[in-house]
């Protein structure tokens, strides 16, 4: 939640609108990084930046971009994640993951990991089926833990 209704959220004027919002979390983002790493407690708190879907690379009405699930940007920091690395890539156009495939329910599944819980054990039975927040397929991205 941004907290000021939904600027992210770009179905118009993207272009005009993105470098602006960077440019407004930029220092507040710095700031929160260095006071946890000054304090010594970077490496004991998990930074997630990030939303539940990607933006089209196409444009919608308006100079726009609609939602996109196949492909989307995330940035952690602190709280056991490697530092200085990239993981995963979309096809040319930016439209859908291609190397390195991350699902949402590997995210939780990792997100969960990394604040010390076991996702699998936070299943219940429901109509005779497991549920859980990473599904029954979420799996743990190893390569990011340092």
């Amino acid at each position: 939640y941004y907290g000021n209704g939904q600027p992210w959220d770009t179905h118009s004027k993207h272009n005009d609108s993105v470098p602006n919002l960077c440019k407004a979390i930029d220092q507040p983002i710095a700031t929160l990084l260095t006071d946890l790493k000054q304090r010594g407690l970077l490496e004991d708190t998990l930074v997630v930046w990030g939303g539940e879907f990607g933006r089209t690379p196409t444009s919608e009405n308006g100079n726009g971009r609609d939602h996109n699930h196949h492909g989307f940007t995330m940035w952690m920091a602190g709280g056991g994640v490697k530092g200085g690395m990239t993981y995963g890539e979309t096809d040319e156009f930016g439209f859908k993951a291609a190397v390195d495939k991350v699902h949402v329910h590997d995210l939780h599944a990792t997100i969960l990991h990394l604040l010390g819980l076991d996702h699998e054990r936070l299943t219940f039975r429901h109509a005779g089926r497991d549920y859980r927040l990473t599904d029954v397929y979420g799996q743990v991205v190893h390569e990011i833990i340092a």
